[in-house]
């Protein structure tokens, strides 16, 4: 039996713990838009995932997130989990809460809570992409599904640190920005295998980003091309490059021109398969995860996603 309330997911954690505060302000918003609905607290990792698999198998097909790109992560995968409906039957909206909220960005929903709640009740919708991908913990392969980035190398590294900083109760938008000027000290490049649908690439890597939308952390366009339904992942590789050239470059990080410098590498494909001589860190949507060798699939047109305005 199909539930027409909302399933709102909310993680008091989300933002280093403002989402808690603001959670009460939140729920006032929108029960006064006229919103009915069920409201789920998370209290550990993974838990919006076992809440949204939860929510579909007791008939819930109207999920609203709050929190960040990391509780929007665990919610598709419990859609991903379950087998009992299409995925595409569920529709999501989200009313950002995060750190950096770098999918919110790519879909143009607000930052103010109002106006986030007004997007959702109108519920324009809009259904992209999703990513699998296939990885190394230790000595398990497991597998994870992600609707905007991953990052691999360096930028799984920042986003490691700027993780263990969140917990800490540091909260920031230049908090990604800061560690990767902190993280550039001791880091070393790695040599990787790349195939992309069958084309190969070898070099001295030092971070590569794929994925379906265009921005993370809080705001780098690292996907400038990226267009989160044409059923195509965008890869980026940043290759051996010295330390000084980074520093310069970081504006074109956040201006959409990375892609213009020489020591950047950009492509795309279906099916993308990483093999390197050492251990490289991944990170997708901001979690994370294991290490390579990794396997990207994509998922055309798999999500329903609320927009405040269509985008490519």
């Amino acid at each position: 039996m199909t539930i027409a309330k909302w399933l709102v997911i909310v993680n008091p954690n989300a933002g280093a713990g403002k989402c808690g505060k603001d959670w009460p302000l939140i729920d006032k918003i929108l029960k006064k838009e006229g919103f009915e609905y069920d409201a789920i607290l998370t209290s550990k990792r993974l838990h919006a995932m076992v809440i949204a698999r939860s929510g579909i198998r007791e008939g819930y097909r109207k999920m609203i997130i709050v929190g960040g790109d990391g509780t929007l992560n665990e919610t598709i995968n419990g859609i991903f989990a379950q087998k009992e409906i299409q995925t595409t039957e569920i529709t999501l909206g989200m009313i950002p809460v995060g750190t950096g909220n770098d999918w919110a960005r790519m879909f143009r929903i607000p930052p103010d809570y109002h106006k986030a709640v007004l997007t959702i009740k109108k519920e324009k919708t809009f259904i992209q992409d999703a990513g699998k991908v296939i990885f190394m913990k230790k000595d398990r392969k497991l597998n994870r599904y992600f609707i905007n980035i991953a990052g691999i190398g360096f930028d799984a590294m920042v986003t490691l640190r700027s993780n263990a900083l969140k917990e800490k109760g540091k909260r920031s938008p230049f908090l990604y920005f800061w560690n990767i000027l902190l993280g550039l000290f001791g880091y070393r490049y790695f040599n990787a295998m790349v195939d992309v649908d069958g084309t190969v690439y070898e070099t001295d890597i030092f971070s590569m980003n794929i994925g379906i939308c265009k921005y993370n952390g809080g705001g780098m366009m690292q996907l400038p091309e990226a267009v989160p339904d044409d059923g195509i992942f965008d890869l980026t590789i940043i290759k051996r490059i010295r330390k000084i050239e980074i520093i310069r470059s970081l504006p074109k990080l956040y201006n959409g021109k990375i892609n213009k410098h020489p020591r950047v590498l950009s492509c795309n494909g279906k099916n993308i398969t990483i093999q390197a001589t050492r251990n490289v860190m991944l990170e997708t949507d901001g979690e994370s995860l294991g290490h390579t060798p990794i396997q990207f699939e994509i998922i055309p047109r798999s999500v329903k996603v609320i927009t405040g305005k269509k985008t490519a």
